[in-house]
């Protein structure tokens, strides 16, 4: 999830654990937990594109990273504030970095909770920003932050933020379930063969939701808004794996295939050939776009072979948040 995302669930969490002994310097304390396994990014400043997108959610999102680092700074916090026993302490950081990931995992990116094992998690049922999620966690937590430490009402404010946001994600799963089903029922109506299907949902939102769908040559792409009337179409996006040529046998190349675990296009533009992660959907609600979120250059110089991820348009982006309103209201 995004950082204001991260920051008030490790707030929130903090508040729970030792609200009641340290006050709001457990929200501080828990909204810089929420903050830490984010480091991970630094990775982009001295590693190449592909290594940095496998260390991204890896070890610093795992049970592991949760175990040993809880431990240490529950340790050194244990020696600085003794209102809190060591136990307490490690169970604070505990909580605070293991809760990052857990809802991280239910974002299209996922989460390598079981590092170092090669397994990530990605329920796919929430976008990485999605308002309806924070904006209500949000308030409650500052509903909490200006009551008196230890009295009910900050206790139970904190709760109901977690409480309520705790709720919202399991609708989020409904809903999945409900219009997985949709797409599902269309490509039977629609005779349509397929291999596999993935559903996740559109930006700041989850009432249209998007599919992807496997086929022996090419994925097609649908959408479908609960305020929707008419049947869903798909659009078809040709594999064309076979364009990446020799490029094919490069390392760097095959782990980046690994990365979209299969789900990718490879489009040939003038300046070189380019690899579009599909699992991210489009920077358009436009079916027959070919403008993915996102797309990396693969090109080759000398004996090194480079993947550089192609940068975002700004303008794009807001035209897209202009469509997907007019998209959610129904087709």
């Amino acid at each position: 999830m995004d950082s204001v995302t991260q920051i008030v669930l490790g707030a929130a969490v903090g508040e729970a654990v030792l609200g009641k002994k340290i006050g709001n310097k457990a929200m501080l304390l828990g909204a810089i937990a929420g903050t830490i396994p984010d480091l991970d990014v630094i990775a982009n400043y001295f590693t190449d594109t592909v290594s940095a997108l496998e260390i991204h959610r890896g070890f610093t999102h795992s049970i592991v990273f949760a175990v040993v680092f809880g431990l240490l700074f529950g340790w050194l916090l244990s020696l600085w504030d003794k209102r809190a026993s060591l136990k307490e302490w490690w169970w604070f950081w505990f909580l605070c970095f293991v809760t990052h990931p857990l809802l991280d995992a239910h974002t299209t990116w996922g989460t390598q909770l079981f590092w170092p094992f090669d397994l990530r998690l990605a329920y796919k049922n929430i976008f990485v920003i999605d308002p309806l999620y924070t904006l209500p966690f949000l308030v409650f937590l500052l509903l909490a932050m200006f009551q008196k430490r230890g009295c009910i009402k900050r206790r139970r404010f904190n709760n109901l933020g977690l409480i309520v946001s705790s709720v919202y994600m399991l609708l989020t799963l409904v809903f999945k379930g409900i219009t997985y089903q949709k797409f599902v029922n269309a490509l039977a109506e629609q005779k349509i063969d397929y291999i596999a299907i993935e559903t996740k949902p559109s930006p700041l939102n989850t009432i249209l939701w998007a599919a992807n769908v496997k086929t022996e040559d090419s994925f097609l792409i649908g959408d479908y808004s609960f305020f929707d009337s008419k049947p869903i179409q798909f659009s078809s996006h040709p594999k064309n794996h076979d364009a990446l040529g020799d490029f094919a046998e490069e390392d760097k190349v095959k782990r980046l295939v690994k990365i979209t675990n299969g789900w990718y296009t490879v489009t040939e533009r003038p300046d070189g050939i380019y690899l579009n992660d599909l699992r991210f959907g489009m920077m358009s609600v436009d079916p027959n776009s070919e403008k993915f979120a996102f797309s990396f250059l693969i090109e080759k110089t000398g004996n090194e072979v480079t993947v550089t991820e192609e940068e975002k348009n700004t303008r794009e982006a807001g035209k897209l948040l202009s469509a997907l309103w007019e998209r959610i209201k129904g087709n």
